[in-house]
């Protein structure tokens, strides 16, 4: 039985396209959410490979294992500094314009990474660009997708919108880790050079950008008597500073292993090929996007925030167990163990955020908790590529996974009785957004 679209407080609503059996998408989403989906997709694909060849090609280039980690670290510090500004930028553009521009960049980031080879200028391209170190998308697109996705789906349809948006992304970033192997497949067979081969991987880069803004261009914008009033925070503010605060330590002890970095400590730990480590986080990511299929059912039966909890435990002792195995194999089976089980909380954290504020604030609550996260997680890369220069023991995984067994705990017993409206079923009492939040005095 498919949901049908309810009427908010704000009078936003979606109306519902035609029901057919097993359908993949919720019923209820708009075109726009079809074209992030796309998006989204796109995107994917080429942070999937960039993750991996970033740290292979800047050794290439002669950087040492802590310039490695600085530049991860400008990137995140770069699209901090964009997505702080996302509640600004649409409620004075809209949302169209503002994807369009930051496909711009990713064009433009693409082409000056592929053609540069000193530090500095990598360093401040890094930064200023679109490029992506992780598996998750850390970049400005992200809280521009978040907000208008919560426009484009009834709020019951809300988290199965946000799983199926992950889902995709790891879907199509795992096929993305493959083409990571390219390079060496030129090498071999065209006799191209390591290091042009890389640079080639950038420019598509670029051309994937370009991609991304056709599909953005066809993006229409909310009507004005359903478009929020106003993009600030307000009767929301206590709630978002409390999530911000809480995921900031999810996202400093994730920093330490991002995807770049973990390729790192794979290159140094078990002299890895990029090929061998392309195969690796293609299955990794492919069992990261089967648990996105799982979040969504076990949150209507949990809720959202045990659901991203008693997930993320298990998988922050398996990060934890790692730096004490020397067997590949074993390192493997523990990552893949991992990825079954770490990224539940991606769709149902999005979810929560959108869920526990009012429509108007959806835009600035999505850039407030997502700026917090990129400057933590902006923090660690670099201490991590100033220990794998001392040792390829893997402490970085180590600190990674104690940060994040605090953070799970933490939040389970802040928020555990901070029930979104769609969970009143589960028999906690309903407590309506606007009197979730904390006075602002």
């Amino acid at each position: 039985m498919f949901l049908e679209r309810q009427r908010g407080k704000y009078g936003s609503q979606v109306q519902p396209s035609q029901t057919v059996p097993l359908r993949l998408f919720p019923s209820s989403i708009d075109a726009n959410a079809k074209r992030l989906l796309i998006g989204k997709a796109l995107r994917a694909i080429a942070d999937g490979y960039v993750s991996i060849l970033l740290p292979a090609y800047l050794l290439e280039l002669g950087l040492s294992a802590f310039q490695v980690g600085a530049v991860t670290t400008a990137t995140l510090l770069g699209s901090a500094a964009l997505t702080i500004l996302t509640g600004v930028i649409t409620s004075r553009f809209g949302h169209r314009r503002p994807f369009i521009a930051a496909s711009g960049l990713m064009i433009a980031t693409g082409l000056a990474f592929g053609s540069l080879h000193a530090f500095w200028p990598l360093m401040l391209v890094a930064f200023i660009g679109t490029l992506n170190p992780s598996s998750g998308d850390v970049s400005i697109f992200l809280p521009l997708d978040h907000s208008l996705l919560s426009q484009s789906v009834a709020d019951r349809d809300r988290t199965t919108l946000f799983a199926r948006y992950s889902l995709a992304a790891s879907l199509l970033g795992a096929v993305g880790t493959l083409l990571a192997g390219l390079p060496d497949l030129a090498a071999r067979r065209l006799n191209a050079t390591p290091l042009h081969a890389m640079q080639a991987m950038f420019w598509l880069y670029a051309l994937i950008g370009t991609s991304a803004a056709i599909v953005y261009h066809g993006i229409v914008e909310p009507p004005p008597a359903t478009a929020p009033a106003h993009q600030s925070l307000g009767p929301s503010r206590g709630i978002v500073y409390r999530l911000a605060a809480i995921f900031s330590v999810d996202a400093f002890g994730g920093g330490f292993f991002v995807q770049a970095i973990l390729a790192l400590w794979l290159f140094k730990r078990f002299h890895l090929s990029v090929g061998a480590a392309a195969t690796v986080f293609f299955w990794t990511n492919l069992l990261t996007a089967a648990s996105y299929l799982a979040a969504a059912p076990i949150a209507r039966r949990i809720g959202l925030i045990r659901t991203m909890v008693y997930t993320h435990l298990p998988s922050s002792l398996c990060l934890i167990a790692i730096p004490f195995v020397s067997s590949l194999r074993a390192v493997v089976a523990l990552l893949l163990l991992r990825s079954l089980l770490s990224q539940m909380d991606v769709p149902t954290r999005s979810s929560y955020v959108m869920a526990v504020v009012t429509p108007p604030e959806r835009a600035a609550a999505a850039g407030v908790t997502s700026v917090p996260r990129s400057l933590a997680s902006a923090i660690s890369p670099t201490i991590s590529g100033y220990l794998l220069s001392l040792s390829s023991f893997g402490s970085p995984l180590l600190i990674g996974g104690i940060l994040k067994i605090a953070y799970d705990l933490t939040l389970l017993v802040m928020f555990r009785h901070v029930r979104p409206p769609e969970e009143a079923a589960l028999g906690a009492k309903r407590q309506p957004s606007h009197h979730m939040q904390e006075s602002d005095q």
